[in-house]
């Protein structure tokens, strides 16, 4: 589901807004809210869409919006139209995909709900998983995969966001973070998800706007309360602050060169593996 929303009126001639599509999550909405509320000096004027990121990705193929949050996993579809933003996108160390079942630890042979073929938590799963003989991989709406395993619709599930805070109220148990296995193979933080920009805009101009944006929730947490809340999805308070801590930091503001050797990493193990094409176009 996506919802549309227009923070004003543009006077006459002024220029169109630039249309955003992010996540309705906590770490989106947080890093956002001031840019949405007109608290970003110099920013553009923007209308904004939320929607669940397999749909953001498939709105990135089509040129939908101006700015849109994607996964890093889709990148290689995607350059030849967008620019990547250094700021407001998700990495992070602690933070990555879990695989979570009802008690089974061989996944050989199981039903597999995934959130999207291009999240970065599948292209993960699948580079953590090579040589696993699955019988089946479903694409669901990421708070339907908990309930789907737990009532035995599937053997295992690819879970993202808050349900790494929430599992064990489904009686689930994580067979494998897929994070910790990242950061155990390349040293690096777990790249999840990236803001991009249609490449005849601004780029770095953007950036800022967003880094500004990013920094202001930063300063004063308290702004974005009840924004945030009002779109996390019946979220715990406690829930939604322990999101944002973990998915919005450091790399959130800037890249970095870090951030930058992570993403690199992944797509290049990825294209080795034959899981992604190869880029044709420069990160930066």
């Amino acid at each position: 589901m996506s919802v549309d929303t227009q923070p004003g009126t543009n006077r006459p001639g002024q220029p169109r807004p630039l249309s955003l599509a992010i996540s309705p999550c906590p770490n989106d909405t947080f890093s956002f809210h001031a840019l949405l509320h007109g608290q970003v000096n110099d920013a553009p004027a923007v209308t904004v869409t939320y929607a669940d990121i397999d749909v953001l990705n498939g709105r990135a193929e089509r040129r939908r919006d101006d700015l849109v949050k994607v996964s890093y996993a889709a990148l290689p579809w995607l350059l030849a139209d967008y620019q990547l933003l250094t700021s407001g996108g998700a990495l992070g160390r602690g933070c990555g995909p879990l695989v979570l079942t009802a008690g089974r630890t061989d996944l050989r042979g199981a039903r597999v709900a995934i959130p999207g073929t291009r999240t970065t938590a599948y292209l993960l799963f699948r580079l953590w998983a090579a040589g696993v003989d699955l019988a089946a991989i479903d694409v669901l709406p990421f708070e339907q995969i908990m309930p789907a395993v737990r009532a035995g619709r599937y053997d295992a599930g690819l879970v993202i966001h808050e349900s790494r805070f929430t599992y064990p109220s489904y009686g689930l148990t994580a067979v494998a973070d897929l994070g910790d296995w990242w950061e155990g193979e390349t040293s690096l933080p777990i790249p999840l998800g990236a803001i991009l920009a249609r490449r005849e805009l601004d780029g770095p101009a953007l950036s800022a706007v967003v880094r500004d944006s990013v920094a202001r929730a930063f300063a004063d947490p308290s702004a974005s309360h009840e924004y945030v809340l009002a779109h996390a999805q019946e979220m715990e308070s406690d829930v939604v602050d322990a999101h944002i801590k973990l998915y919005v930091n450091e790399f959130s503001l800037d890249l970095g060169d870090e951030g930058f050797a992570a993403v690199e990493a992944l797509l290049a193990r990825a294209a080795a593996a034959d899981l992604v094409p190869h880029l044709t176009q420069p990160l930066r």
